[in-house]
């Protein structure tokens, strides 16, 4: 039997402080390759300091960072060959054209200079901005600046992109066509950490949900994972007392909850655990209109793991 493969990315025991406060309190967490994972977490939970170390950007008080293989802490010129980065404040050479821009950025990359002409057409035609490669970016919009930003973090091909609220400033089918450049760039082997408070949207390509609550790891978990339990939606005749009671008292039921003729529940068993759930609710004379997995959305399983963790801000 083959050993799985290593994480692209792995952190352990990472802390971070600013005077006065721990902003990355012993954070660590493992990340596949060929994934898209959503950072997500209120204001001031850490999210832009972590990103920042894991490009890099910033040293950590303690704590280790690997990416393909790299430490970041010790080797960080190194690693930002294989990343990407595009802070939530970037900066470009305004009196550049995005040619130029392009082309010095995955230069400065590595990019041999026999391919730089065609990568630079290339990836501004994957963000829209083929038409504005002449112009100079300080004459851009914000959001067509914000798309040239987001072509420098990606056109030497980095295997890891760390992007912090990349949909800042575009307006709605920018963002959309955003999402789709997401999903292909995973598709080429890109594996993507993206930060962002549109939980909507990072719902629509994120495979996985990585939760940061003041500067420490809330949840991980693959978004279709269902071992935390399968939210259920039990809808009956009646007053749903009764139904509340019954279902409260079998095995692997959790979070219970009443709102009129409905029950909310979460339920950690297999099918046939959930066949006999049932039946003890018609065996008890409940009359069940409806027993069905309850749709749940990003920005729902985010605030029921941050309040399960004593928190109760949104995003």
């Amino acid at each position: 039997m083959s050993a799985s493969p290593s994480p692209l990315i792995e952190v352990t025991a990472l802390a971070y402080e600013y005077p006065g406060l721990r902003a990355l309190d012993d954070v660590g967490f493992a990340i596949e390759a060929g994934t898209i994972t959503a950072l997500v977490g209120p204001n001031g939970a850490g999210k832009t300091t972590l990103l920042r170390c894991l490009a890099g950007m910033e040293q950590p008080l303690a704590g280790d960072i690997r990416i393909a293989g790299i430490d970041v802490v010790l080797e960080p010129r190194r690693s930002h060959g294989v990343i990407g980065y595009l802070s939530d404040f970037f900066g470009l050479y305004a009196d550049l054209s995005v040619r130029q821009g392009l082309t010095y950025v995955a230069a400065a990359n590595g990019v041999s200079d026999g391919t730089l002409a065609a990568l630079v057409e290339q990836t501004a035609a994957e963000v829209g901005l083929a038409d504005r490669l002449d112009q100079r970016a300080g004459d851009l919009s914000r959001g067509l600046r914000q798309r040239v930003a987001i072509a420098q973090a990606i056109i030497h091909a980095p295997r890891v992109v760390l992007l912090d609220e990349p949909a800042s400033g575009l307006d709605p089918e920018a963002r959309y066509h955003l999402g789709q450049l997401f999903v292909a760039l995973r598709a080429r082997g890109m594996t993507l950490v993206v930060s962002s408070h549109i939980l909507a949207e990072l719902e629509a390509y994120a495979t996985h949900m990585l939760i940061l609550n003041a500067g420490r790891i809330v949840e991980h978990r693959a978004l279709a994972d269902t071992n935390l339990g399968v939210p259920l939606q039990v809808d009956v005749l009646g007053d749903a007392t009764t139904a509340l009671a019954t279902l409260s008292a079998r095995p692997g039921v959790g979070a219970v909850r009443a709102e009129g003729h409905t029950v909310h529940l979460e339920f950690s068993g297999d099918d046939a655990a959930r066949a006999a759930l049932l039946a003890a609710l018609v065996s008890a004379g409940i009359a069940v209109t409806r027993f069905a997995p309850a749709a749940e959305n990003l920005q729902q399983s985010y605030l029921r793991s941050v309040r399960s963790a004593g928190g109760e801000r949104e995003p």
